[in-house]
Order: C-alpha cells, then structure tokens, then sequence
C-alpha cells in the first residue's frame, strides 16, 4: 500500500475514535448532560427504526411477491423484537436475519 493510503485511513480511524470518545470527554465527572440531549437519546433509537424500516420498504411495490412479502415480515419481526427488547442492534440483526432467510425460502 501507498503510504497516502495508509495515512487516510490513520486519520480516518484516529477521528472516528475521537468523534465517539468526545461525548464522554465532554460529560464525565461533576458535569451532567442538557436535558435536550438526554431526551434526544431517548427517541433517536426509534427514530433511527422508523428510518429503516421506511428505507427498506420504497422498493416493495415494484416486486410485492418477491421482495414485498419477505420485507413486509422482517419489518414485523423488527418492530416486535425492538418493542420486546429496545435493543436496536438487536432488532436489526434479527430482521435483516428473517429477511435474508425468507428471500432463500420463498
């Protein structure tokens, strides 16, 4: 490898790490978070679901045998197992695992 592509991806590792250090660099200690970013971290997980699942359906309607009835039971069993457990990696590891599963089935 080429030493620009090395460095890319050094610097690219070293801000992805800093991107998610900063939050507990910023609130560790005596200094609590805002109240709005508190309840931010209360809806993102199910807003990041509804973007999903939203994502994952627009190409059903050209294919509803194919692809539409497979989508249509992953989503099922991604909102049931979000509602069950809140655990977004979770329900996106179970979903995307019933839907690729159904797509070999059917």
């Amino acid at each position: 490898m080429s030493l620009y592509v090395v460095l890319a991806i050094f610097i690219s590792a070293l801000i992805t790490f800093l991107l998610r250090a900063l939050p507990f660099l910023l609130f560790s200690g005596d200094r609590r978070m805002p109240d709005w970013l508190s309840r931010l971290g209360a809806v993102l997980p199910s807003a990041i679901m509804a973007v999903l699942i939203v994502y994952c359906l627009k190409g059903v309607k050209s294919d509803i045998i194919g692809t539409g009835i497979p989508s249509a039971i992953a989503v099922l069993v991604v909102a049931l197992s979000f509602k069950w457990k809140h655990n977004t990696f979770l329900s996106i590891l179970s979903g995307t695992a019933i839907y690729m599963l159904l797509l070999r089935v059917l």
